[in-house]
């Protein structure tokens, strides 16, 4: 380092091919979470097929979702050992299998392990991959990006509705699950887009000490790495379970699992109860589209919005408000019953979910940082798998059992409103104060950037042991109140240290 003091190497390109990775983020998480929303425009037609009631045949979409979240540990694994391209194409044909294999479904069971299990798997292989590849094409502009790539549900929940609608009436549900299936594929080409970033940025790659790929940065990753048995060497860690002892980490992660409670109850409802209202079927689903059109709105905008300078430290308390304004949307929407009424529900409702949604990842990644939101993020799905499996299902039992939809609107936004409450009251009491005094990694909000920074100086330094030329030894002492050791230069008598 010279007199200048110390220079953070080339990070994220912010651009170039990230476009492009950002295009294929957007279809992949307009699949991953259009596609258990859009399957419920079928469910009639299943009960009718199958003799079932509602919340057996609901499990299909919470099996879909619970496996999208619930293998998340899974999928940072296969990231962290093989990549993100291979795992999303070994994923996009998982799930196009998973549909066409149930377009020949005689059972629910042979349902649920199909467009289940194996489509939700495949999903889950492309989605958290997508995620974890757009932060490292992204830094000064992630909020936007985020908000970009998460604008694909709406926009393909929007389209997948209605396309689910036309190939239902024109070629049954077992020709629209077999078309859907083949739809699936773009998965695959969207995956082999996931090229690893150019140049020395946050991905791993080979140092001048000859260490294999992911080593070097491994070694600066803190947490994820761990001795080797022999020569001093580091490897990385499959995933770091160490990031569940972060308070930031803890609070997102109780709000999203009351959020996932409530949240994706009333858009898997709706289409449902609204033919049940006496609502035609067309227009029954072309509400799930309305959600949608402003859902394309809120995303990116609400993405733009968090990024500014002022608004950026503050995006807890932005994303709890939008939990907090999803939750009394569908509270004070529980009666209605109008066409009318429906609309303006869906309005307010894409609003706030769309703000949900584009600020959700953001969250996480300012909490953690990037070198950690690969595990931070496989724990997380995996917790919102769990709610879940308990949400929609109880929701589905309890309207076969009192026929009313009423109540679940409201058990469903006292959750979500909940959750935002939790939120703003735990950021407010829990982490605010160290951004008072010396900032701790993972506690606040740009903790990873910091990390980076400090890790690209520390690679900078000669390691323990080793002699600079002119006399200079390179030791380790503990950093006081810190606790991890750092570098610190000692120098032989009668030399003069010039520079650090």
């Amino acid at each position: 380092m010279g007199a200048s003091g110390p220079r953070r190497g080339p990070g994220p390109p912010d651009g170039g091919w990230g476009w492009a990775v950002l295009g294929a983020c957007f279809v992949i998480t307009g699949f991953a979470y259009g596609f258990p929303k859009a399957v419920s425009v079928f469910f009639r037609e299943l009960m009718r097929d199958f003799g079932a009631g509602y919340s057996d045949t609901a499990w299909v979409s919470s099996i879909m979702l619970a496996m999208l979240y619930g293998t998340g540990p899974v999928s940072s694994i296969l990231v962290t050992r093989f990549g993100c391209r291979p795992v999303m194409l070994v994923g996009g044909l998982l799930a196009s299998a998973g549909m066409i294999l149930a377009s020949f479904a005689t059972r629910l069971l042979e349902l649920y392990l199909t467009a289940g299990v194996l489509t939700g798997l495949g999903l889950a292989l492309n989605f958290q991959p997508s995620l974890i590849m757009l932060g490292l094409y992204f830094e000064r502009r992630r909020p936007l990006a985020n908000g970009l790539a998460a604008a694909g549900s709406p926009v393909f929940l929007s389209a997948l509705s209605p396309l689910g609608q036309q190939l239902l009436e024109h070629f049954g549900w077992r020709g629209g699950f077999l078309l859907l299936g083949g739809l699936l594929l773009n998965c695959c080409a969207c995956g082999a887009v996931m090229r690893p970033p150019p140049g020395p940025g946050p991905r791993p790659r080979r140092d001048s000490a000859g260490d294999a790929p992911g080593e070097a940065e491994a070694h600066r990753a803190g947490p994820r790495v761990r001795e080797a048995p022999s020569g001093g060497r580091t490897r990385r860690r499959l995933l770091d379970v160490t990031v569940c002892a972060d308070r930031a980490f803890a609070v997102y992660a109780v709000t999203k699992f009351l959020m996932a409670l409530g949240l994706f109850v009333p858009a898997i409802l709706l289409v449902n109860y609204a033919k049940d209202a006496g609502v035609p079927d067309s227009e029954a689903a072309f509400l799930l589209s309305i959600v949608g059109f402003v859902d394309i709105v809120a995303r990116p905008a609400c993405g733009a919005l968090a990024g500014l300078a002022r608004l950026r430290p503050h995006v807890a308390y932005l994303f709890s408000l939008a939990l907090m304004a999803n939750g009394l949307t569908d509270l004070s929407s529980a009666r209605a019953r109008s066409y009318g009424a429906l609309v303006a529900f869906c309005i307010a409702f894409g609003l706030s979910y769309g703000m949900v949604g584009a600020l959700q990842f953001e969250v996480l990644m300012a909490a953690v940082g990037a070198p950690r939101f690969p595990s931070a993020l496989g724990l997380v799905l995996l917790l919102e798998a769990v709610a879940v499996l308990i949400g929609p299902p109880s929701a589905g039992r309890l309207v076969d059992a009192l026929k009313n939809y009423e109540i679940i609107f409201y058990l469903a936004g006292s959750e979500v409103a909940l959750a935002g409450i939790f939120m703003a009251v735990a950021t407010y009491c829990c982490l605010r104060r160290p951004r008072d005094g010396p900032p701790s990694p993972g506690t606040e909000g740009g903790a990873g950037d910091e990390e980076e920074a400090e890790a690209e100086v520390d690679s900078d330094l000669p390691p323990a042991g080793t002699k600079e030329p002119g006399g200079l030894e390179a030791v380790e002492v503990p950093s006081p109140g810190t606790g991890p050791l750092q570098p610190e230069v000692k120098t032989e008598p009668g030399l003069a240290l010039e520079s650090v």
